[in-house]
């Protein structure tokens, strides 16, 4: 049996009986006035943090959410869009749409605002998305990725790629790991697919994404996730498991390469009123500027002593170079 036959069978059976364990966010339920999210949504909000940030959601835009889950994202998302079929949720298994369905219609009950029609599900497989190319404003996943296997790995993020207008959105979250897994979790069907074995590095995760065509990459968060200790699985070392938000913006890609937003901000202290790198970043006096990697590592190139940099706080949010 394949790892994606044994991840479809998991969450079937998360479909007919909610399993609260299975995969916990670390992000607190979204308040926000006339929001009211059932309790069988949290229930089975199987994700590792939030792709949901009102930000990306200005303007109506039109939205993509594969792995729909139980519906408690996709109602998140449906509260800043609220037009009919504003929201695409896609989901391989059946009965995971059908709580879907079920879930919105209690959503209804408890939310004056929502109506099912709001959100269009589709049975889909996220590599091979049902929607057309450069259609999607904002377009997400919580907690799947990290369960593919690297040449699926690559074909979903292309697929995000391909159904993305220009300087479109893909925002994420999955679980990250900066140790090396042994063969024997990596192989491990059943872990991967509740998202403990088929973890990356940060910098290989980001890689995928550039390597698809993402221009700029923005880290949100970065917050600690699940621990393997020798006692309970295959590993003779404690392994630490983070999860990450991440979002992929469909830019041009650079010249000079993708711009990645890691949390580092640039002050200048010096004499002058403003420092000017005559590349496009202007640095007030004792003004923090959020930059980039790339342009963090440009300037501190040049060796001056008026010029502090952050390291990388891995909470970037919005602003500065680029």
């Amino acid at each position: 049996m394949s790892y994606l036959k044994t991840t479809h069978d998991i969450y079937k059976e998360a479909a007919l009986i909610p399993d609260v364990g299975l995969c916990c966010t670390t992000n607190p339920i979204w308040e926000l006035p006339g929001l009211k999210i059932p309790t069988i949504m949290q229930q089975m909000n199987y994700g590792c943090g939030s792709t949901v940030h009102s930000r990306d959601l200005t303007n109506s835009p039109r939205i993509l959410y594969v792995g729909a889950g139980g519906g408690m994202e996709l109602l998140q998302f449906a509260y800043f869009s609220r037009q009919a079929n504003g929201v695409i949720g896609i989901d391989l298994v059946d009965e995971m749409l059908e709580a879907s369905r079920k879930n919105f219609i209690e959503a209804e009950k408890q939310n004056d605002w929502f109506k099912s029609s709001f959100v269009d599900l589709r049975k889909g497989d996220a590599l091979s998305l049902p929607v057309e190319d450069n259609s999607i404003d904002v377009a997400a996943q919580n907690c799947l990725f990290n369960i593919f296997k690297e040449e699926d790995l690559e074909k979903a993020i292309s697929e995000m790629y391909r159904v993305l207008k220009p300087h479109g959105r893909l925002v994420m979250s999955d679980p990250t790991c900066e140790q090396p897994m042994n063969d024997a979790l990596r192989n491990d069907d059943t872990l991967r697919a509740l998202c403990l074995s088929g973890s990356l590095p940060i910098t290989e995760y980001i890689k995928k994404l550039t390597d698809a065509g993402f221009g700029t990459i923005e880290i949100r968060a970065r917050k600690p996730y699940r621990i393997l200790s020798p006692k309970d699985y295959a590993t003779d070392e404690l392994i630490y498991i983070e999860s990450i938000e991440v979002a992929a913006i469909k830019d041009p890609m650079p010249a000079d390469g993708p711009c990645i937003f890691t949390g580092k901000a640039a002050i200048y202290y010096g004499e002058d009123e403003l420092f000017d790198d005559e590349k496009g970043h202007i640095l007030l006096k004792n003004q923090p500027l959020a930059i980039c990697d790339k342009t963090a590592g440009d300037l501190a190139s040049l060796q001056r002593e008026d010029i502090f940099i952050s390291k990388s706080t891995f909470h970037y949010d919005g602003g500065g170079c680029c």
